[in-house]
């Protein structure tokens, strides 16, 4: 689903770029104003994300900041996500982030970016307990949330 396009803005990708495709992909295209299909739980095709990756532990970065460290990773087909401790920056609240906001993975630094601010993180549904991350509501809650916000 799309609703109006407002043009192309470039956001940072991640500092480095990433690795271990040779390729320098420190900048991708999003269209402002453009909404997400329903389908944000499947990696992007440019996020550098390889099948079997493990990414517990690895850093996540907003597009303003740091947000803290992959808890847990799953890569289910239809249901692929990370959950993320946040740590201090939101007293210890874990967030479950739908693969689709992975922008770029840095496997040299071990950082995870995504495409969402913190704020839209922070506000994101409550993440409970490991019996969200295998709810079936708790699951469309998260990814109607994540839809509704264009890629930055």
């Amino acid at each position: 689903m799309t609703d109006t396009l407002e043009g192309p803005v470039t956001v940072p990708l991640c500092s480095k770029g990433v690795s271990g495709g040779g390729i320098e992909a420190r900048y991708r295209v999003a269209l402002k104003g453009f909404r997400m299909s329903s389908d944000v739980w499947g990696y992007l095709p440019d996020s550098g994300y390889r099948a079997g990756t493990a990414l517990v532990g690895y850093s996540v970065e907003a597009v303003d900041g740091s947000i803290g460290k992959v808890d847990k990773h799953s890569d289910e087909v239809d249901s692929a996500h990370l959950v993320v401790d946040t740590g201090p920056w939101i007293l210890g609240r874990r967030v479950v982030l739908p693969a689709g906001t992975v922008t770029g993975i840095d496997r040299d630094e071990e950082k995870v970016y995504v495409g969402r601010t913190r704020q839209e993180i922070k506000d994101a549904p409550s993440f409970e307990g490991d019996e969200h991350a295998s709810s079936a509501d708790y699951l469309h809650q998260v990814g109607v949330y994540f839809g509704g916000f264009p890629l930055v």
